[in-house]
């Protein structure tokens, strides 16, 4: 296995503009990277489980994805416009947090994320099940990679805590910067 390609595409693939790193950026933003943090937790536990889900089921998601695409795409670009009214409408004055609902969220943005679906279903078999085919390997793999994840969230965690300020600044910028962002994410399933 080439484990330089196996982390850039790692790397690359979870630290770039997505709809899990913007809403990260948006609970920094609103509610402060403690907040966000939680999220973070709840959408590395999403993440990693995926992994597992896709390494576990591959063969059985290769016939199955084909015929859901359409269902996912639909739900997936819902809930993201769902997100680009709550950040776009979002008061900071009055924050209601409900920390509960913050780790959830994180958890299951993953399962509708199009972006995280599609990298999970192609890492472990594009780059470890060619090379690899124990639960050994495959476990190492999938903490490999969660960490890689992880990291790549709290990047955009500490990211929104050091301009925080300056996107508090700019409020109403930031808002429909973000919405924007998120209605493309949105879009582009569909492209």
């Amino acid at each position: 296995m080439d484990v330089t390609s196996f982390l850039i595409y790692c790397m690359i693939a979870t630290i770039t503009p997505g709809p899990t790193n913007m809403v990260i950026l948006s609970t920094v933003y609103h509610l402060g990277a403690k907040e966000a943090m939680k999220y973070t937790y709840g959408a590395t536990v999403g993440f990693a489980l995926l992994l597992v889900i896709s390494a576990a089921l591959n063969n059985l998601l290769v016939t199955i994805i084909p015929k859901i695409v359409i269902l996912m795409q639909i739900i997936g670009s819902m809930y993201m416009f769902y997100l680009i009214y709550q950040i776009y409408k979002k008061d900071i004055t009055h924050p209601a947090v409900n920390q509960e609902s913050i780790l959830i969220s994180g958890f299951l943005m993953q399962f509708l994320n199009p972006k995280v679906i599609l990298f999970a279903v192609t890492v472990i078999p594009s780059f470890i099940m060619p090379h690899y085919n124990g639960i050994h390997a495959m476990t190492i793999s999938i903490i490999v990679i969660s960490l890689i994840g992880f990291s790549a969230f709290t990047t955009w965690v500490l990211f929104g805590a050091l301009f925080k300020t300056f996107l508090q600044k700019h409020d109403t910028i930031v808002n429909v910067t973000m919405s924007l962002f998120l209605a493309y994410a949105a879009l582009i399933i569909w492209l």
